[in-house]
């Protein structure tokens, strides 16, 4: 059996069918929270939360072709 190989976590975007967990639209960023849960984001929200988000995730995958606002 081979292995299959993994990118880590942070270079893994949100898959295109992910929708916003706040208003549905595409997804371009998943926030993985200490608690075990994740959250996916629009752009817009992602950028309107990232103070509180940075706060509370453990990891995030960031679409490449949007920018996010927040830092881990």
């Amino acid at each position: 059996m081979t292995p299959t190989l993994m990118p880590p976590p942070e270079t893994v975007a949100p898959p295109a069918e992910e929708r916003c967990d706040r208003c549905n639209a595409g997804g371009k960023l998943r926030v993985l929270l200490a608690g075990g849960g994740e959250l996916v984001f629009c752009g817009h929200h992602a950028n309107k939360y990232a103070d509180q988000l940075v706060k509370i995730a453990i990891d995030v995958a960031v679409s490449p072709d949007f920018t996010w606002r927040g830092t881990i």
